[in-house]
């Protein structure tokens, strides 16, 4: 199962990816499928967009130093199992490093199952990021207290990331934007601003001078609206990928 989701960033977009892999015990043509869905997700993605996998692989990652710069040296166990080497074998064809086993922690905050039994713990779930961004990727750790409803634990990556804000979201716009393209109205403007100015009273006093200017001011722009007319914005339909 693969499922994800596009973010929008400032220097790139962000594609972050759950997957949920077979089972240790289940059948090599349904783990073989699995990666083979997954390779064909990855290929419709540009190679520079930065890409992030929060998975339950079921896999166990070793500690061989061989791959060290693709899983490092932190992870529970000291041998892969199958599921483990197919994740290993997936990370360096796609140029990905594991983070999840990179981080040192106590051996507490490394598993994320344990059996009924409370004897056997298991650093199964995992995450993967592009090379050119791990970075980005701050710290990783499962944390046993949060209520899930599951016999997993809840991991947590800590990301540095910079997401896109567009400026109408951070701007307030002015709903009524004058049309000020017909320059043949100008007239028009001219003699309803004049007729609309004379008829304000006159207001004296140091009291009265904010009551004056709400009502020039109110004068100018109900003016503006009659002779020139409102520019009507063109308005984007709001998306999200």
């Amino acid at each position: 199962m693969v499922s994800y989701i596009i973010l929008t960033g400032c220097w790139c977009d962000d594609i972050v990816l759950n997957v949920h892999a077979p089972s240790e015990e289940k059948r090599d043509d349904s783990k073989d499928s699995f990666y083979g869905e997954l390779e064909q997700v990855f290929e419709n993605f540009p190679m520079y967009l930065m890409k992030i996998l929060f998975e339950d692989f079921n896999a166990k990652v070793g500690r061989e130093n061989i791959f060290e710069l693709t899983i490092g040296n932190e992870s529970l166990h000291q041998d892969n199992n199958d599921n483990g080497a197919g994740i290993v074998n997936f990370a360096k064809s796609k140029n990905l490093v594991v983070k999840s086993t990179m981080f040192p922690h106590w051996n507490i905050h490394k598993f994320a199952w344990t059996s009924p039994d409370g004897k056997t713990h298991n650093h199964i779930a995992h995450i993967l990021i592009d090379r050119r961004w791990h970075l980005s990727i701050l710290d990783v750790q499962s944390f046993r207290g949060a209520d899930c409803d599951t016999d997993h634990f809840l991991v947590v990556a800590e990301v540095r990331e910079r997401l896109a804000v567009s400026k109408q979201a951070a701007q307030k716009i002015d709903e009524d934007r004058v049309n000020r393209r017909e320059l043949e109205v100008r007239k028009q403007y001219q003699i309803e601003i004049l007729d609309r100015i004379s008829a304000v009273e006159d207001l004296s006093g140091r009291k009265e001078i904010n009551r004056a200017w709400e009502n020039v001011k109110k004068s100018i722009k109900t003016s503006a609206k009659v002779s020139l007319g409102v520019h009507k914005l063109q308005r984007h339909k709001p998306c999200f990928d």
